[in-house]
């Protein structure tokens, strides 16, 4: 089959050439679309419960709450792992699967388990799905704030959770907003008990009061002796602080009693468990900010990091006209900033390992010509492992930039062997006639042009070329694949993380094998023949040098064979003893940017000398 892809390939050299060509300019279209995050998919299939439980101290969630949930959860098919953090008034249960299990059938399994377990819970304990999201879901934290003072940090809560937040769950891709700080606006009304006592009244006719008139109800319709219809409404929902005033809770000697009659009521903001402030260095040097609303937004598993990014940003600039003036909305932590990073070093490391491919080989090779020829291998091996990408549904990080980035030096390797051959048996073919003539000076003519007439066409002694070497070139491939196999091998989240950095080696490396079978002979036929260093027989000096000290270094090992054994076990001693002292770690560290400072405080601190602190 080798032979035969050989052959077709010198025999249909412009059709080869031709989707060569097309090859590379579809894969350069396709890199640019490719998305680009830090990490391959680590999503393992999880669904995550949250309960809120409102006035029961830790506890109570975890007795009441957390531990009936998690007991209904566990065993269900396909649960790996199940965990849990209860705090006051809210449980919160991670539930993990296997990977391969489809995320929507965890959440049915999750919900048919909830469904066992809801009449056990408190009567206001309502367990919710959380949306769906990545594991390195967490891409950008915002800070908004205002520069004015005066202005009222209700105010501002309300504009991030009815004008921003809405605006950033509408983008595509986005899982979820969580918003912390500013004062979440309620209506609250303060009973007074002397007054309460005066009239009869017991709070809980007050709770009833204000839920039971809160709503809007509806009257059917009429319909009149015409072309129309009314359509009757009651109209109750609460608009103002009056429109509670006035609500009548029970009558006493014949007069309604109103809210307003036992309690007061205001525009306050809900009791905070949290708060955030937002602090950013303006162009000036100096730092600007103060308390602010800060948003958490995570993403979709699969999503594009850096075009979510880019579409959320977009977004918040649409909506700051429709803010207070003076309000800032900045980005205080975005993941694109890092994946720009991490990939900037990966791009280095490739152009600076295909620049040294470049010195070495002209500085080994000698030859323009051959060095261009060998060179090829590698755009083509990147361009076509890009497709296999695309196909294979993987993306460009880190692991994927440094399965190429080590066969970057590799993808030279079949084309300098093919390459190198070529250019020697075109060299002897070259050489054959001179010799002939000058060894038989004296023979006749005919017999000379039987001589010229043995030397070969530069296109067979191509093919014939390849051939000689397309065994070694095959199997020293396919002996460097196996190599990557056992990666492929690996399960959980090891074999998720690493398999993309086998898969981009291997496909690489192949993709460059593809290219030593077809391209590489064309072009060797089209630019080594009429090359003056043909007819050229010595190598470069530093070719030259190598070899001497390669016969050296040779020599005095077939010399004194037991000292070179016995050296290199030695060696392989002093390696291993280092091994085992190596640290472990399963991802070496990584520098985002970012420096986290967290403070341990004694439990039960309250959240003002937090703030203060």
């Amino acid at each position: 089959m080798l032979n035969a892809i050989l052959h077709f390939s010198l025999k249909q050299r412009l059709l080869v050439i031709a989707v060569a060509a097309f090859l590379c300019a579809y894969g350069a279209r396709t890199a640019l679309y490719l998305p680009i995050d830090v990490f391959p998919d680590l999503d393992r299939p999880r669904v995550v419960i949250m309960t809120e439980a409102m006035g029961m101290a830790p506890e109570e969630v975890e007795t009441r709450v957390t531990f009936p949930i998690e007991t209904a959860v566990n065993g269900a098919n396909g649960v790996q792992a199940v965990r849990s953090t209860s705090s006051t008034g809210l449980s919160v249960i991670y539930v993990e699967f296997d990977f391969g299990v489809n995320v929507f059938t965890a959440r049915q399994i999750v919900n048919e388990r909830l469904a066992t377990v809801l009449d056990r819970l408190p009567k206001a304990a309502k367990p919710q799905l959380a949306p769906i999201s990545s594991i390195m879901g967490q891409i950008l934290v915002v800070g908004m704030w205002n520069e004015d003072r005066s202005v009222d940090p209700i105010e501002l809560r309300t504009q991030a959770d009815w004008i921003v937040r809405q605006r950033l769950l509408s983008i595509p891709g986005v899982a979820q907003v969580f918003t912390m700080g500013g004062g979440r606006k309620q209506f609250q009304v303060q009973v007074d008990p002397e007054s309460m006592r005066k009239y009869g009244i017991a709070l809980e006719d007050i709770r009833a009061a204000v839920e039971n008139s809160n709503e809007n109800a509806t009257g059917g319709y009429l319909d009149q002796r015409g072309p129309s219809e009314w359509l009757v409404r009651a109209v109750g929902r609460i608009q103002s602080i009056d429109d509670i005033k006035k609500i009548s809770i029970a009558v006493r000697q014949g007069r309604p009693v109103s809210i307003g009659m036992v309690a007061s009521v205001v525009e306050a903001s809900q009791v905070k468990r949290g708060d955030s402030a937002a602090y950013i260095r303006n162009e000036n040097g100096k730092f600007s900010g103060g308390p602010a609303v800060v948003f958490t937004i995570s993403k979709q598993p699969g999503a594009d990091t850096r075009a979510i990014t880019d579409l959320i940003m977009k977004a918040i600039d649409e909506v700051k006209p429709s803010l207070s003036a003076n309000t800032f909305i900045e980005p205080l932590y975005a993941q694109e900033h890092f994946i720009d990073r991490a990939v900037e070093n990966v791009m280095e490391a490739l152009r600076d390992g295909g620049v040294l491919v470049v010195i070495i080989l002209f500085l080994f090779l000698m030859n323009f010509r051959t060095t261009f020829i060998s060179l090829t291998a590698i755009p083509l091996s990147l361009l076509m492992t890009v497709l296999v990408f695309k196909w294979m549904g993987l993306s460009i990080n880190t692991m994927t930039l440094g399965g190429l980035a080590v066969a970057i030096g590799e993808l030279v390797d079949d084309a300098i062997v093919d390459v190198e051959n070529i250019f020697r048996r075109l060299k002897e073919n070259s050489q054959l006639p001179v010799s002939s003539l000058l060894e038989n000076p004296t023979s006749s003519i005919e017999n000379q042009k039987s001589k010229i007439k043995n030397r070969k066409s530069s296109l067979q002694v191509v093919y014939e070329a390849s051939l000689e070497v397309r065994s070694s070139i095959v199997f020293s491939t396919i002996i460097v694949c196996l190599v990557f196999l056992p990666l492929f091998a690996l399960s959980g989240m090891e074999g998720r993380l690493f398999s993309p950095l086998g898969v981009a080696y291997v496909v690489s490396i192949l993709s460059s094998l593809v290219v030593s079978l077809t391209v590489t002979p064309i072009l060797s036929y089209w630019l080594l023949p009429s090359s003056r260093a043909v007819a050229h027989e010595a190598d470069g000096f530093i070719l030259r040098f190598l070899k001497w000290v390669a016969a050296k270094v040779i020599r005095f090992s077939l010399q004194f064979p037991w000292l070179n054994l016995i050296s290199v076990v030695v060696m392989v001693g002093v390696a291993c003893a280092f091994v085992v002292r190596l640290d472990r770690d399963f991802l070496p560290p990584f520098n985002e940017g970012a420096i986290q400072l967290n403070v341990l405080l004694p439990p039960g601190t309250s959240l003002a000398t937090t703030i203060q602190m």
